[in-house]
C-alpha cells in the first residue's frame, strides 16, 4: 500500500535530520537539495502563464457572466487582501526570521542590495513589461501576471472558433503544466530529506526554533483569517451565523485538509454547497471552479509571512513600498497557484524575485521552509477552499438565493 505523500514527506524530514546528525554535511547531498530547488523555479514561468491566461480566459464574455462574474472578482482579491494583510501584521509584529544564525560563510544581505521602489508609481509601472518574453526570460514575475491576465482578459472577450481553438489550447497548456509540477511535487519527500540534511548540517538543531517561530506566524495567521475574519465577513454580507455554514462544509474541509488539493476536493466543496448550503448550480459551477484556480487565502499569507521572514533572517528591513510589492505579488501569485497539494510552495519564488531576494542565501532559508512545508500546506488549503465555499454562499444570497441555514 502506498503511503499518503504527508507520510512520505514526514518520513524524509526524519530521515533528514538522523542523515545529518549522523553523517553532517555531506557533498552529494548540497546537489540533491540544490537540484530539487532548480526543479520548483523550473515550472514557476510556464506555469502562472498557463494558469492564469486559462483561469481568466475562462470567466467568459462580460456580458454572459454580468454581475455574476464582477461579484466573485471582487470577493477573491478581498478575501485573499484580508488574508495578505493578517500575516503582514503577524510577520512585523513577531518577526519570526529576526536574530537567525545563518551558517558560515553566507553574508547577509543589506537593503542596498535589494531593487526596491520609490513610490507607488514605480510600483504600477512595474507592473507593465516592455517585453512579455523577456519579462519571461528575465523573471520578471510582476510583469509576466499582468501580461498573462491582459491576454487572458483578450481571449475571454472572443467569440467563435478563434476564441475556442485558444481556450482549448491554454486549458490543455495549463493541464499539462499542472501534470509536471505534479511529478516535480512527487520528489518532495526526496527534497525534503535533502534539504533538512543540509540545514541540519550547516546550521545546526537551534535553527529549528526560530523554524518553529516562523510555523507558528503561519498557523496564527491561517487561524485568524479562519476562524475570525471569514466568519465575520460571512456574517456581514449575509446576516446568517457562520458556525451552521462552516458544519454544512466539514467534509469538504476535511478532505481538503487531507489531501491538500483544492482541485481535489472540488467536487466535495460543490456537493456541499448544493446539498447542504443550498447554492444553485448556477452560482455553485462558476464560482467555484474559479476558486480553485484563483482564490488561494492561505497560499498568498503563506507567500506574505515567507517573504518577510526570509528578509528578516537576512538582517533586511524592508521599506513601505516594499513591503506593498510583496502584498501586491502575493495577491498576484496566489492566483497562479495550482491547485495540487504543496503547489503554493512553488509561488515563494514569486515574491522573492519581485523584491530582488533572489540570492544563494534565501535560497537556503527557502528550502529550509519547503522542509517543514507539509502541515502548512494542509492547513492553507483548508483555508483556501473555506474562503471559496464562503464566496459562492455570499454570491449566491446576493443573487436572491435562499440558504439551508
Amino acid at each position: 500500500m502506498k503511503l499518503a505523500l504527508h507520510w512520505q514527506v514526514l518520513i524524509g524530514m526524519a530521515a533528514g535530520l538522523c542523515f545529518a546528525l549522523v553523517f553532517g554535511e555531506v557533498t552529494w547531498i548540497t546537489w540533491v537539495a540544490d537540484l530539487f530547488m532548480r526543479l520548483l523555479r523550473m515550472v514557476i514561468v510556464p506555469l502562472i502563464f498557463t494558469s492564469i491566461v486559462h483561469g481568466v480566459s475562462g470567466i467568459g464574455d462580460g456580458r454572459s457572466i454580468g454581475r455574476l462574474g464582477g461579484k466573485t472578482l471582487l470577493w477573491y482579491a478581498l478575501s485573499s487582501f484580508m488574508a495578505i494583510m493578517v500575516g503582514l501584521l503577524l510577520a512585523n509584529s513577531i518577526r519570526p526570521g529576526k536574530g537567525l544564525v545563518m551558517p558560515e560563510g553566507v553574508d547577509r544581505l543589506t537593503p542596498d542590495d535589494l531593487q526596491t521602489p520609490g513610490s507607488m508609481a514605480d510600483i504600477i509601472q512595474r507592473l507593465v513589461p516592455d517585453n512579455p518574453v523577456g519579462a519571461a526570460a528575465a523573471g520578471d514575475i510582476l510583469g509576466l501576471i499582468f501580461f498573462s491576465i491582459v491576454l487572458g482578459a483578450a481571449i475571454g472577450v472572443m467569440r467563435g472558433a478563434t476564441g475556442d481553438l485558444l481556450r482549448q489550447g491554454f486549458s490543455a497548456g495549463f493541464e499539462a503544466m499542472m501534470k509536471v509540477t505534479t511529478w516535480v511535487i512527487r520528489l518532495l519527500p526526496i527534497g525534503v530529506f535533502a534539504l533538512l540534511a543540509r540545514a541540519v548540517s550547516q546550521m545546526g538543531l537551534d535553527v529549528f526554533q526560530q523554524v518553529g517561530k516562523y510555523m507558528f506566524t503561519i498557523a496564527a495567521g491561517l487561524s485568524l483569517h479562519l476562524f475570525v475574519v471569514l466568519p465575520l465577513l460571512f456574517s456581514l454580507l449575509t446576516r446568517k451565523n457562520p458556525v451552521h455554514h462552516y458544519r454544512a462544509m466539514a467534509s469538504a474541509m476535511a478532505m481538503a485538509f487531507s489531501t491538500s488539493s483544492s482541485a481535489a476536493t472540488l467536487p466535495m466543496t460543490m456537493k456541499c454547497l448544493r446539498e447542504k448550503v443550498g447554492a444553485s448550480n448556477r452560482v455553485t459551477s462558476f464560482v467555484t471552479p474559479m476558486g480553485a484556480t484563483v482564490n488561494m487565502d492561505g497560499t498568498a499569507l503563506f507567500e506574505c509571512v515567507g517573504a518577510l521572514f526570509i528578509a528578516q533572517a537576512l538582517g533586511v528591513e524592508l521599506s513601505f513600498y516594499t513591503q506593498l510589492v510583496v502584498v501586491l505579488t502575493a495577491l498576484l501569485a496566489s492566483v497562479g497557484a495550482a491547485a495540487i497539494p504543496s503547489a503554493g510552495l512553488v509561488m515563494i519564488f514569486i515574491v522573492l524575485e519581485a523584491i530582488d531576494l533572489n540570492t544563494p542565501e534565501a535560497y537556503a532559508l527557502a528550502g529550509l521552509m519547503l522542509s517543514v512545508d507539509r502541515p502548512l500546506d494542509m492547513f492553507r488549503t483548508m483555508v483556501n477552499i473555506t474562503s471559496d465555499s464562503v464566496g459562492a454562499a455570499v454570491i449566491a444570497k446576493s443573487e436572491g438565493e435562499d440558504l439551508h441555514y
